[in-house]
């Protein structure tokens, strides 16, 4: 009996101190609410703050200053210097940060949840804050927490101004294509020369394998949409799957009918791919 409580509580030690450490593995969509740490600076001392989303800036930090665990593991705070709120938005990237254990809480004189978060959590339901969480994630390339937002603010009313296409954006990012398809024909119905909303549907159709259609919705932009925005990358995204299927005739077809070579942004990929087509 004895040996088993001693094994009972060195598990909870060792479980205690593994909930104490700074793990940098979260992105910061992964931290909505939360209280991160970054890795240390090259005196040791990890800045740290609490990450949330603004309505019009997106996801952002709110620096709290930094802190150092020295070698008895004290953690030492050293507070921010400037005085008042420093706030940062923060962009798309690969940086991983940690989320703070709650044992450190006490020593960094915070609390779980600060008193100004309750300003930026007003209207949450609403198709509007459902809407713009949605194109955030989106942003981030979370497509799947993106349409968790998207499609509650769908329930709430379908033609919401710019939310099909957000919705098709998100299905093309997870693979279902057939209902990207299926929600931005919608779209184009109350939006029918959107450059955009057409570059989304010939994506989709793409890679649904609907070639033909992918094609014919190119003719349509080339002879009746005046935004020529993305018509590089419609020719190339066809080109592509031509050169998935390995088909060098209709490869060299579309190239000559859209000239996609002469576009700069695309010269080196399709070189690429006329190498890999023609070697033996």
């Amino acid at each position: 009996m004895k040996s088993q409580f001693l094994t009972f509580f060195l598990f909870i030690s060792l479980f205690a101190s593994s909930q104490d450490k700074l793990i940098f593995n979260k992105k910061f969509t992964e931290c909505e609410d939360k209280w991160v740490a970054f890795t240390s600076d090259s005196l040791g001392y990890h800045s740290f703050g609490f990450i949330y989303i603004d309505e019009q800036a997106g996801l952002t930090l709110d620096y709290s200053g930094s802190f150092k665990i020295d070698a008895n593991g004290k953690i030492i705070l050293e507070k921010k210097d400037i005085k008042g709120a420093m706030k940062y938005r923060l962009q798309p990237n690969s940086v991983k940060v940690s989320i703070v254990p709650e044992s450190f809480y006490k020593d960094l004189q915070i609390e779980a949840v600060p008193e100004w978060l309750k300003f930026y959590k007003t209207n949450e339901n609403s198709i509007e804050r459902l809407y713009k969480w949605g194109y955030m994630y989106n942003g981030w390339n979370e497509c799947q927490t993106a349409l968790t937002f998207l499609e509650k603010a769908y329930k709430i009313n379908p033609n919401f101004k710019d939310l099909k296409v957000e919705l098709g954006f998100s299905y093309n990012c997870l693979s279902n294509f057939e209902k990207a398809i299926v929600i931005l024909k919608s779209a184009l119905v109350e939006a029918p020369t959107s450059a955009y909303i057409y570059k989304e549907l010939l994506y989709a159709q793409i890679h649904n394998g609907q070639l033909e259609d992918a094609i014919n919705t190119y003719d349509k932009i080339i002879n009746e949409i005046t935004d020529k925005t993305y018509n590089g990358e419609n020719a190339f995204n066809i080109l592509g799957e031509y050169f998935r299927q390995k088909n060098i005739e209709k490869f060299n077809q579309w190239i000559k009918k859209t000239s996609i070579d002469k576009d700069s942004r695309f010269i080196k990929y399709i070189e690429q791919m006329k190498y890999e087509l023609n070697k033996k």
